[in-house]
């Protein structure tokens, strides 16, 4: 009876086991091949100097891993072009308390892409990426302030793999 139920179950479970997994979108144009980051500018005075190219590495690890396109080795190859620029980072208060203390600040970061399409279809989009993480104004940024942007960065890099994937 034992043998029976067994083998009922294990039936039961491999009818519902996926069939395949795949990672890969299917969204994307198949000439779609290769992609290109061009180093990111820094028209923010107040950014790390360390930021944009940090957030450059991001962005090609974020999309080799989240879609099927490759990593070309020169401009030539990639039918996807990207261009950035940081154009506003900032730290602001959010959140007053009596005597005009702030007991939460805000870290914003805005980003502006061009990407460029050079695929059978020529064409371009723009995204402006902002993005935030607030936190409690007795915090020291100096000691927190990568890891606030590892966060921020991951969003950013999100938006970028949607507008590839959505065109929208």
């Amino acid at each position: 009876m034992k043998l029976i139920f067994y083998i009922f179950t294990a039936f039961l479970l491999s009818a519902c086991w996926p069939k395949s997994i795949s990672f890969v979108d299917g969204t994307m144009p198949e000439d779609w091949k290769m992609f290109i980051v061009h180093p990111i500018k820094n028209n923010a005075p107040n950014a790390p100097i360390y930021y944009s190219s940090n957030l450059a590495e991001e962005i090609k690890d974020g999309i080799q891993n989240g879609t099927r396109l490759k990593l070309a080795t020169s401009e030539g190859e990639a039918q996807i072009e990207i261009e950035g620029t940081i154009i506003s980072y900032s730290i602001n208060p959010i959140a007053l308390q009596e005597g005009d203390n702030a007991s939460q600040n805000r870290l914003s970061v805005s980003v502006k892409f061009e990407i460029f399409i050079t695929a059978a279809e020529e064409d371009e989009m723009n995204l402006v990426s902002t993005r935030f993480f607030d936190y409690n104004s007795s915090t020291d940024i100096g000691t927190v302030e990568s890891q606030f942007l590892e966060e921020i960065t991951t969003q950013v890099v999100q938006d970028v793999i949607n507008k590839l994937l959505s065109n929208w």
